[in-house]
């Protein structure tokens, strides 16, 4: 056999351990709100432990963590130097979302049935803390590299932005390698995303009974005011079309809203968080601008109504650099002997930490365990799962990757 090939064989003789691994990952809940997730990381660390993967641990000061809307984040980091060369990172988020309604398995379970792993995060994306483990262990012990480094990074912050995650250890001087591949899906490898814009609006009028409903001002009305001119915008950010494989036009959404005191009272204040996605070719600091003046004038038409925009998180598109080749080149070629068929490199819509990497001049690609599209993942929806078969080939590929890489 040759080297890929033992590569394969080890990672397929250690199948099992890896699966059990990501079971452990899983039990231990991440959700994010409310983002108390240094448990996770100590557990992880103890599991890479007994690998013989020593991690070092980056407790994120409380304040800081605090004025990014979590509660405890413990950023880990595994350095395996073999020598000179350049240093590959390897970077997954343990963080997730809250499972919600309507699981038909136990969201903590990491259950197993017909080839398919169960649980919240099991896709997305605690199943590239096993990928990128095994893939770095299989390497070690069958090609022993002799030159250059890995470094796995998982941290817990990306729901948020990555602002106390990557960004701190990157401000921090405590990673600054000079490739790396994040977290993501078998079937293509993803050189760009959009950008994502939140904010939080809240509508302010005048409480009053509803019985003397003239004495009061209306504040949900002006919010059903303001949402229809956004739906209304929403519609035309069809015609706007990126240029980007994989990424159509921007949309925005409203996920949450709250407001009023009770059914018999005109509601004072009401309060919502919008999230729009930006492609590539957008500017950042236009769109925000746009929509607080969209927001504006759609309030100015009813007298006595105040509104408050703030913005909750601002992640900038990924363009990439020309540096990423040698990682693209090697994940198509690999994935398609792996996999049996061609991997594309695409754009994505969703928007990811490698910005955060691109940004510093650090070329980068997503890459990992998982299926063709977000919605067969079930991800940030009941039943998330992850194909077996697709945790054991994207390990393959990562390992024969960094064994271009590398040796």
């Amino acid at each position: 056999m040759n080297t890929y090939q033992q590569l394969d064989a080890w990672i397929d003789a250690h199948f099992d351990e890896q699966v059990r691994f990501l079971q452990e990952l899983i039990r231990v809940p991440t959700d994010t709100p409310p983002g108390h997730n240094a448990p996770h990381a100590e557990r992880t660390a103890e599991l890479l432990h007994e690998m013989g993967l020593e991690a070092e641990k980056y407790p994120v000061p409380e304040a800081e963590v605090r004025a990014a809307g979590l509660q405890s984040i413990t950023n880990l980091l595994v350095r395996r130097r073999y020598g000179p060369g350049k240093t590959v990172l390897l970077n997954a988020h343990g963080d997730v979302v809250p499972p919600g309604e309507g699981w038909s398995k136990n969201p903590y379970g990491g259950e197993i049935e017909n080839g398919k792993l169960y649980g919240r995060a099991a896709a997305v994306s605690k199943s590239d803390f096993a990928t990128y483990a095994f893939a770095v262990r299989a390497l070690e012990a069958v090609a022993q590299p002799k030159s250059g480094s890995v470094e796995l990074l998982f941290t817990y912050d990306e729901e948020f932005g990555g602002e106390v995650g990557p960004a701190w250890l990157l401000k921090h001087k405590i990673i600054a390698p000079d490739l790396m591949i994040a977290a993501g899906f078998s079937y293509q490898v993803i050189t760009a995303h959009n950008g994502c814009l939140q904010l939080e609006v809240t509508v302010r009028g005048r409480q009053a009974h509803a019985a003397i409903p003239d004495s009061g001002v209306d504040a949900l009305q002006a919010a059903v005011r303001i949402l229809n001119a956004l739906y209304a915008q929403n519609t035309l950010y069809q015609q706007v079309r990126s240029a980007v494989a994989g990424i159509t036009h921007p949309y925005l959404n409203v996920g949450l809203i709250a407001g009023g005191t009770n059914t018999n009272v005109i509601p004072g204040r009401v309060t919502f968080k919008l999230d729009r996605r930006m492609i590539p070719e957008e500017d950042p600091v236009q769109v925000e601008a746009a929509l607080r003046q969209l927001i504006a004038e759609a309030a100015a038409q009813m007298p006595g109504i105040t509104v408050d925009v703030k913005r909750i998180l601002l992640a900038k598109a990924m363009t990439p650099l020309p540096g990423n080749q040698p990682l693209v080149d090697a994940i198509q070629k690999h994935g398609e002997i792996v996999f049996g068929e061609p991997i594309a490199a695409l754009g994505t819509p969703l928007y990811t930490d490698v910005r955060l990497f691109c940004e510093a001049g650090i070329p980068g690609v997503i890459y990992g365990a998982g299926p063709r599209t977000v919605l067969e993942s079930h991800a940030k929806r009941a039943d998330e799962r992850l194909e077996l078969v697709d945790l054991r080939r994207a390990t393959q590929v990562i390992a024969r990757t960094l064994n271009d890489l590398l040796v």
